[in-house]
């Protein structure tokens, strides 16, 4: 089975709430607070994991979370931050944001990780909140919610030459003659039903990695046939080798394939359509095909392609392609799908509100995480903790956006789980 694509559910830890505690001892009648900071969340890692192949562990997991940070503890003491959860995917891994369809990262490199989801910050203990007029703080900070996303997985095969063409037109054969690669081999359309990779060794010592894409028919680019599907793996490759039955045993013509097969590659992705590409004219062995070689040599060289007519059932030309294809990999550049530009700007932290008010029925609702936040890190049944409280929506401007709402003394205001009546 090859699963080429998942959708999974990933949250990082919350970091662990600051503790309030005091000091005591035998003969010190009133300590000073000493309660300790909350400990950092678990951040999701993705790692790509060389013996991985497809996403079909996925299948069967689909939610994975991070452990929470410990919250503090008496005498000053931090809480432990939480391990990171690692998950392991396929080289060749692209994590998109659900919600955004932003590339959160693109795993290419063998041991090659990034941060998907960051762990949340432990609060802080009540002693940072003691002041000069403030001595005995009885409130401390909640830790951090820990990010969380539903990502896409989508695996895009690495390989550094891809053979594309119609179906049946010998690219399985190919491989497994240049290759130690074994795809199935049959005498009918869309044997091949999942991108097939195989090494080829040059005497020089040298080496590069060729795929055999499922084939492509007329559409594909609309998802006739195997569709995008399948499309979406021939992207990473440098280098095309664009297949062509120059024998046309199946009564069709060489050059309309070849042009035919062009145009999905261009209408999927321009980018694509401008790789280089040379051309293996096969079943050059058949007759009949010496006659197609020469005018469909001619109109393919004048369009600026070069064609190698082989036989990948009797392997002539193919190690004089195969040597051609290892020089000119030597002079091209990496394959990149997603520019780093792109890529910083995922990392970035997105500006939010930090609260947001509405009505339910004759209620105020305040919402947001940072109010969540607040609430959570307030002591109500503390004079001190409670007028923090009042300070800090006063500043942030939630007393502000109630009176610009109407709010009227005597109504009732709701934050998280509390509800007061406000008063000017």
């Amino acid at each position: 089975m090859f699963i080429d694509s998942a959708k999974i559910y990933i949250k990082a830890g919350d970091g662990g709430n600051g503790k309030v505690s005091f000091h005591r001892e035998k003969y010190v009648a009133a300590g000073g607070p000493d309660g300790g900071d909350g400990g950092r969340g678990g951040d999701v890692i993705f790692v790509v994991d060389e013996g991985m192949r497809t996403l079909v562990d996925f299948r069967y997991k689909r939610k994975f979370k991070a452990e929470n940070g410990e919250n503090g503890g008496s005498a000053n003491c931090t809480g432990r931050s939480s391990d990171d959860l690692i998950i392991k995917v396929p080289q060749g891994t692209i994590v998109r944001d659900e919600t955004t369809g932003r590339v959160l990262a693109d795993l290419t490199k063998p041991g090659q990780s990034a941060v998907i989801a960051k762990g949340g910050k432990g609060g802080a203990g009540n002693q940072h909140f003691a002041t000069p007029t403030r001595q005995v703080p009885n409130f401390a900070k909640s830790g951090d919610p820990g990010e969380e996303y539903w990502v896409l997985l989508e695996v895009k095969s690495i390989a550094d030459v891809g053979l594309v063409g119609y179906p049946n037109v010998g690219k399985s054969t190919i491989l497994s003659m240049v290759s130690a690669a074994r795809p199935k081999i049959a005498d009918y359309h869309f044997t091949t039903l999942e991108p097939n990779l195989g090494v080829v060794r040059l005497d020089k010592g040298s080496s590069f990695v060729i795929a055999d894409i499922p084939g492509l028919i007329e559409g594909a680019h609309q998802g006739v046939g195997l569709g995008h599907e399948f499309l979406k793996h021939v992207e990473r490759t440098k280098l095309l080798v664009h297949v062509v039955d120059i024998a046309g045993t199946e009564g069709r013509e060489p050059l309309k394939d070849f042009e035919i097969i062009n145009d999905e590659l261009k209408q999927y992705n321009p980018v694509l359509a401008s790789r280089p590409q040379v051309v293996a004219a096969n079943k050059i062995d058949v007759p009949g095909a010496e006659e197609n070689l020469k005018a469909f040599t001619d109109a393919v060289v004048a369009k600026g392609y070069r064609v190698f007519p082989i036989s990948a059932a009797t392997n002539k030309g193919l190690r004089e392609l195969m040597f051609v294809l290892g020089e000119m990999l030597d002079n091209l550049p990496e394959t990149v799908l997603h520019d780093e530009a792109e890529d910083e700007v995922v990392y970035k932290a997105e500006e939010e509100k930090p609260f947001e008010i509405h009505k339910d029925g004759g209620v105020f609702v305040v919402e947001g995480k940072w109010i969540k936040k607040l609430v959570g890190s307030t002591n109500f049944g503390d004079y001190e903790s409670l007028q923090y409280f009042q300070r800090a929506i006063k500043k942030k401007g939630v007393v502000d956006a109630l009176e610009g709402m109407g709010i009227n003394e005597g109504d009732t205001v709701r934050v998280g789980n509390f509800e007061f009546d406000y008063v000017r």
